[in-house]
């Protein structure tokens, strides 16, 4: 507990560093997410297109239902591949950028310089953008990350799991709606995203499915790498208190959102995706990677608590799993993270 301890300590630091602003780090962590959105409409457009392809050969007698079937499935199979690898290298940006941030080495006096206000006059009146309010319903982008590891008994286990190493990623598209007419406080979020866990054991150990059972075992060889990964599909749902304050024009009130602190409480459900080991090793001046995908006996559903606080975009996340990484084993292991997450308007 003295290591998650000192991460929650450097996790307040960079909070506290965002209230102090971070414009700059702000717009590039946007940009990131713009990319990511993209990426996922470019690609589920080019699968619809290689879909209709095939629709029309099978109208066309060309190919049997079968083989069409049998061809979607597969064409699915690849662009989903496809997305997650470019996912993947955006996240890698975003991961960089916040231990940029976390080295300071993204300076708040650039972001006076590349950000500054800009307000447009118009006879004699504001702009109708600075003034106008959102609406009742906007929309996110989230994305998340930080250390992930289990508990059993409300013991974490850091012995077992590699403690700095072990981590999570979420990303994914939220709605938020003000549940009050007048007022700004309640909020309702909700929407889809995508949990990566994983967890890295220690002591040369890997997962080993025994029946029913999924074991963690010493492995013959060295292993540079030992990683166990799950990824499930999500809907989150969280109350959120949002304290930015209405503004008010001409005698009438607006409101925006995120311009203040803020918390929500909630939790998320949903399916596992994929389940997946990764080991390396170096044998005779070789290095081999082998990646082995299967159910590991791990549950096919994933429910759970989270919880938020944090001011404007950023914020302190937690989650916890209420049903266990593994169906029978006959130790519970509850999965637990502890992150920042980003809500991007």
């Amino acid at each position: 507990m003295k290591n998650f301890t000192i991460y929650l300590v450097i996790l307040v630091f960079l909070f506290v560093s965002k209230v102090l602003g971070q414009e700059t780090f702000e717009s590039r962590a946007k940009q990131i997410a713009n990319k990511i959105e993209k990426i996922t409409k470019e690609e589920k457009e080019t699968l619809k297109q290689e879909i209709e392809a095939v629709n029309v050969q099978l109208s066309e007698g060309k190919i049997t239902q079968e083989q069409a079937d049998k061809r979607k499935k597969e064409l699915a199979e690849a662009r989903a591949v496809i997305i997650e690898e470019k996912v993947t290298l955006a996240q890698n940006e975003l991961n960089d950028l916040v231990q940029q941030k976390v080295d300071g080495k993204i300076k708040e006096r650039d972001s006076i310089k590349k950000h500054s206000l800009v307000i447009r006059w118009n006879n004699d009146k504001k702009s109708k953008d600075s003034i106008r309010g959102e609406k009742r319903t906007t929309s996110q982008f989230v994305f998340a990350m930080g250390l992930n590891n289990t508990m059993v008994d409300g013991k974490l286990q850091d012995s077992n799991y590699r403690f700095m190493g072990s981590h999570f990623y979420e990303w994914g598209f939220t709605y938020n709606s003000r549940l009050m007419k007048n007022d700004n406080l309640l909020h309702a979020k909700y929407g889809l995203s995508l949990m990566y866990n994983n967890i890295r054991p220690t002591d040369n150990r890997s997962f080993v499915v025994d029946g029913d059972q999924t074991n963690l075992v010493e492995n013959p060889v060295h292993l540079t790498e030992s990683r166990f990964r799950n990824v499930y599909l999500v809907a989150p749902v969280h109350l959120e208190f949002d304290f930015t304050k209405a503004g008010e024009n001409n005698g009438k009130k607006y409101f925006k959102t995120h311009k203040s602190f803020r918390f929500g409480v909630g939790g998320y459900a949903g399916i596992n995706v994929k389940s997946k080991q990764i080991l390396k090793f170096e044998e005779d001046d070789l290095k081999y990677k082998t990646t082995i995908k299967g159910d590991y006996n791990v549950n096919n559903f994933i429910y759970g608590l989270s919880s938020y606080i944090g001011y404007r975009e950023l914020s302190l996340y937690f989650k916890y799993d209420l049903n266990p990484i593994f169906q029978d084993n006959l130790t519970k292991e509850n999965n637990v993270s502890l992150g920042l997450r980003l809500d991007l308007n």
